[in-house]
């Protein structure tokens, strides 16, 4: 869980979210700000559309925890904006709307060309509202209507105060993005001194000053010595052999990494191509990788630091912790909720550890060419354990 601070409405607000959950379920189950509408959850169909600094921004693609010190607006604190108002009025006038699910990212977009582009005309609203699906309506009166507060803007019978500086260049909120990164460095896992100084040569690895929306921790033992395990984990090419889907495109030099994730979803099959480095503390058994890999089919990225440390239990065992700070973006990001994605790592670290052991014993894995990983068989068998497990407490209840 994550503290976040920010303006909602012109009011401030501080509370306590998940890091992967998204500022329209923020917006809407913890502020019940219910006008921000929900359909997509892809930022495709734009009901979703709210001001964030001021620019409209699918709040259903935008994580909460990257909004930290920003103004958010939605569709109830424009109640009395003028332009709304305009709007509200030239919608039911031109019959701008239907069932009206739509309509308040309609109003928020309309407001934004109403603002910004005082000159469009018909063309370019229709070019502006792409981003905004409607079922009913044929956006025809919506046009009107947007065109109808255009002309009250240019015949000077609408008044309203203008941004009075140009946004910045960047994505959305991009101003706040230095101050979210210090608060994050500021609540992340302390590592030690010797980790947190040595810095990767490529600064596109890793995090950087980047947010992160995903973090977990997790532990596994194996039943091999900690010192057999820690001496195993510097061999990079026996760890991706471990690892589910892994495998490496170029011998690792230096404790850097090529390498590859092949993945199988059913029919389809893609892979992730990345880059990594590994930096380790040999007197205290921890190390971090930091890497970043992009699957070039569906255009989606992911960027990773995971710290591991080795502890003895048993003179025959060692206990691995894990954490995991990463940042998902692309189509990759919709699949993110976090009690699956927390399965989905523990079914994985479940999986190297086996492999590890087996890797330990003399036992050697499939080759590299057909190890896939397939989240999909992974997902159902997590899903059908949480499914066990509450019929399971369902049952204890019982008489």
């Amino acid at each position: 869980m994550t503290e976040i601070s920010l303006s909602v409405n012109g009011r401030a607000v501080r509370a306590v979210v998940e890091p992967r959950a998204h500022l329209a379920d923020f917006l809407r189950d913890q502020l019940q700000l219910t006008a921000t509408h929900l359909r997509c959850e892809q930022g495709v169909c734009g009901a979703c559309t709210i001001l964030l600094d001021g620019a409209p921004a699918r709040s259903c693609i935008t994580y909460a925890v990257m909004c930290q010190g920003a103004e958010v607006t939605t569709l109830e604190g424009l109640e009395h904006d003028p332009v709304m108002e305009r709007l509200r009025a030239a919608f039911a006038a031109e019959h701008g709307l239907q069932c009206g699910f739509c309509t308040p990212g309609m109003l928020v977009t309309a407001r934004d060309i109403v603002t910004r582009l005082p000159d469009a005309d018909a063309a370019r609203v229709r070019v502006e509202l792409s981003g905004n699906l409607c079922r009913c309506t044929g956006y025809a009166g919506i046009v009107r209507a947007i065109c109808r507060v255009l002309d009250e803007r240019r015949g000077k019978a609408l008044a309203f105060d203008a941004p009075a500086q140009p946004r910045p260049l960047g994505p959305v909120g991009a101003r706040h993005l230095a101050e979210t990164a210090r608060r994050a460095a500021g609540v992340r896992q302390a590592e030690p001194t010797a980790l947190e100084t040595a810095e990767a040569d490529d600064t596109d690895l890793g995090l950087g000053s980047r947010p992160a929306n995903l973090e977990h921790t997790l532990s596994f033992t194996v039943a091999r010595p900690a010192d057999e395990v820690w001496t195993a984990l510097a061999d990079i090419a026996r760890v991706a052999r471990c690892m589910p889907g892994a495998s490496l495109t170029e011998p690792p030099r230096d404790g850097r990494i090529k390498g590859q994730v092949a993945v199988k979803v059913g029919p389809i099959s893609t892979s992730f191509s990345g880059t990594g480095r590994v930096v380790r503390d040999e007197a205290q058994r921890k190390g971090v990788l930091y890497g970043a890999g992009r699957d070039r089919f569906s255009a989606s990225s992911a960027r990773a630091e995971v710290g591991y440390a080795v502890w003895p239990e048993t003179d025959t065992s060692a206990r691995v912790d894990v954490s995991v700070r990463g940042l998902l973006a692309g189509p990759l990001a919709q699949f993110g909720r976090n009690a699956i994605v927390q399965d989905l790592v523990g079914r994985l670290a479940a999986e190297f550890a086996r492999r590890l052991e087996r890797s330990l014993a003399g036992v050697e894995e499939e080759p590299a060419s057909v190890n896939m990983l397939n989240p999909a068989a992974l997902l159902l068998a997590a899903m059908k354990a949480r499914l066990w497990a509450t019929f399971g407490r369902l049952f204890e209840r019982r008489p």
